[in-house]
């Protein structure tokens, strides 16, 4: 890891294009154009932090409730746990095509639902709306993943005890209450754990991205890592891409400390 993180820095200061062995040193200048001059950069920051705030924020909420709805093991709860977790088993790229199945605005499923039901003035151009294009691939990668996270709540909630559930009751609490103040408190470190995971999932949704839309339209749903591998493997800016590959680790460094901040709050430890 050491070496290729050395040598990344090492040619963001150049202008190598990956193919010759010449190159030429420009120091600060691949920093200085991503934060004063490239607007596509910056699009595709926002958008790799949009996409990931969504993500978690949606995965985590339905996997959870997955998990309340489906934590009884009755034959039903068994086969929809399992429904839900099929996706899990698919492909990105088999994800990609499905989903660009159903948004296609032309013969898509989603269009014509609607249409079926009477709504067809809601019909969308869904991956084709520069607006809301990068949101409707965040619900692509929440339907993708939700089953897994739903599992890992599933264990955490076996683990409180039947007895505090039983207490509670006694002294009169409600639904809400019991959520509230037992079981969300109690299968807090199952949520640090489906937070972390979801966050490292929407940063690796390359495949389903490049294969459903491949950044576009007009750069709507580029993000960081769809970015780098094209000016890279398709601009041939290699230097300019490691200089794009630093700030991203810079943004997963912070990221990874705030997690290891939340994990050692949630265990009752200190940060040290």
């Amino acid at each position: 890891m050491l070496w290729p993180t050395l040598q990344a820095f090492q040619y963001s200061a150049t202008d190598w294009n990956g193919l010759s062995a010449d190159f030429n040193w420009v120091g600060l200048g691949n920093y200085e154009n991503l934060a004063t001059n490239d607007s596509v950069f910056r699009k595709a920051f926002g958008n790799s932090i949009s996409f990931m705030l969504v993500v978690v924020i949606g995965q985590t909420i339905l996997s959870l409730a997955l998990a309340l709805a489906l934590l009884r093991s009755s034959r039903i709860s068994i086969l929809l746990r399992a429904l839900f977790f099929f996706p899990t088993v698919l492909s990105s790229v088999s994800v990609a095509f499905i989903w660009s199945f159903i948004y296609d605005p032309n013969f898509g499923l989603a269009n014509r639902a609607l249409a079926a039901v009477g709504l067809g003035s809601l019909q969308q151009p869904w991956l084709g709306d520069q607006q809301m294009a990068i949101f409707y691939l965040a619900i692509v990668q929440i339907w993708f993943h939700s089953g897994q996270m739903m599992v890992v709540y599933i264990a955490g909630l076996q683990q409180i005890p039947q007895e505090l559930y039983d207490a509670v009751a006694l002294d009169g609490a409600g639904r809400w209450q019991t959520f509230r103040y037992l079981t969300f408190p109690l299968v807090q470190p199952a949520t640090v754990i489906v937070v972390a995971y979801t966050t490292i999932q929407s940063f690796k949704a390359f495949d389903l991205i490049i294969a459903s839309t491949g950044g576009g339209p007009n750069n709507a749903t580029q993000i960081l890592a769809t970015l780098i591998y094209q000016t890279a493997f398709r601009n041939f800016e290699m230097g300019y891409a490691a200089a794009q590959s630093v700030i991203f680790m810079v943004v997963i460094a912070v990221i990874t400390i705030l997690q290891r901040k939340a994990v050692s709050l949630a265990s009752g430890g200190s940060d040290r």
